[in-house]
């Protein structure tokens, strides 16, 4: 009997932990085309210790990369927000309103530009491509590692694509998270930022796809 509820209890975790480690494969690949989340974009090499914490996500716009660039390039708190769940990030007092206009004020944006998360969390752009790539990146700071106890890159990338069965311009958004934590605090973190990084995530892809389809 005791070998009998063994044998239950261990299928019982093993099933567990492959529905835990699908369900993760999911949330970091959501959108990607087969290989897309494989595939090398800019700024992976500036966080090239990241390892299995890589989330990839993608989403196919209805229009050409030009109308989706200057909602890429607005981004960040005091700017034009994230595009995705005001009410939660407004609920962690973040005072975040996503912008439903391009804004020429924040259109600007150049390497070595800081573009904040929050009040505490500042990321600046590594990599710059005018409607091509934008990569932020942020590392822990002195006096401050307990905010962002790991080393983080943060890439959008447009690319554009054939045009689709009506004839109307397509462009491929991929969203990019490169994570490496530093010490123990650092990976618990990460670990605990990946399941809210998807739900913003997917709801900003969504929200930019939304702006730049408008016409």
């Amino acid at each position: 009997m005791g070998t009998r509820h063994g044998f239950r209890a261990a299928a019982t975790a093993a099933s567990a932990v492959g529905a835990l480690l699908l369900t993760r494969r999911l949330t970091q690949t959501w959108g990607t085309w087969v290989g897309e989340h494989e595939c090398v974009l800019p700024g992976d090499d500036l966080v090239p210790e990241a390892g299995a914490v890589v989330a990839t996500r993608a989403v196919t716009v209805d229009a050409p990369p030009a109308r989706v660039w200057p909602w890429l390039v607005q981004i960040g708190q005091g700017r034009g927000g994230f595009y995705s769940y005001d009410v939660l990030e407004n609920l962690v007092g973040l005072g975040i309103r996503s912008a439903d206009t391009v804004e020429e004020r924040w259109q600007a944006l150049a390497v070595g530009d800081e573009v904040r998360l929050a009040d505490e969390v500042a990321l600046r752009v590594a990599l710059l491509e005018p409607g091509s790539h934008l990569v932020l990146l942020g590392a822990p700071e002195p006096g401050k590692a307990a905010v962002m106890p790991f080393r983080f890159s943060w890439a959008f990338v447009v690319r554009a694509l054939p045009p689709g069965d009506d004839g109307r311009a397509r462009s491929r958004l991929i969203v990019r998270e490169r994570y490496a934590p530093r010490g123990v605090v650092g990976r618990a973190v990460v670990e605990a930022v990946q399941p809210v990084s998807f739900l913003m995530t997917q709801r900003m892809l969504r929200g930019v796809r939304a702006r730049a389809e408008r016409r």
